[in-house]
């Protein structure tokens, strides 16, 4: 199941921390560290939300979490497959949480969705990409429809950005606080 919120709400990190918490609960399997997967491009607009919401939480250290994909080392298409090996042979026991851009309806433009099982990154550009994670963040950059790529493009950075604020405070907000380091 999904779940939809509003990032446009003033409570809307608190209401990811608290579905985000929840996921992680009845995540079904046992876990000993959890890896962010931040997927998407940093050359495209409305593909760097992923890149960026890496790029913030790696400026945090907490032992047991790692962040892959910022805007510095993106995991996109084409080193997706790569990465995803990585993850497995080097954090075998993690809790893999995938973020990334997505588009949607006019009425969801704006708003992050969460939910337990896999993401199927590159799915709005008709892309087929391996799925990834247990659990999935995404935000809604844009409009679907035609011409996704060029819809990615002409995403507004304002509407990324704000996302992506809101999904790491969210993120933040789970984790615990006696042991978030700010490394920046």
């Amino acid at each position: 199941m999904a779940f939809y919120i509003d990032a446009k709400k003033d409570s809307s990190s608190k209401e990811i921390a608290y579905l985000l918490k929840k996921c992680i609960l009845h995540h079904p399997e046992k876990w000993s560290e959890i890896v962010f997967l931040c997927i998407g491009s940093d050359r495209m607009t409305g593909d760097c939300l992923g890149p960026y919401v890496g790029h913030l939480l790696s400026q945090y250290h907490l032992n047991g979490i790692f962040v892959y994909g910022t805007l510095s080392h993106p995991v996109h298409a084409l080193n997706l497959e790569k990465m995803t090996s990585f993850i497995q042979a080097n954090h075998p026991n993690a809790l893999v949480i995938a973020i990334d851009a997505s588009l949607g309806e006019k009425k969801h433009l704006g708003y992050v969705t969460i939910g337990n099982g896999a993401l199927c990154p590159g799915a709005g550009v008709q892309k087929e990409l391996p799925p990834v994670g247990d659990i999935y963040i995404t935000g809604i950059v844009n409009i679907s429809g035609i011409l996704e790529q060029l819809t990615l493009q002409t995403t507004r950075l304002s509407t990324v950005i704000s996302l992506a604020d809101t999904i790491t405070q969210g993120i933040l907000d789970v984790l615990p606080e006696e042991k978030l380091i700010q490394t920046l």
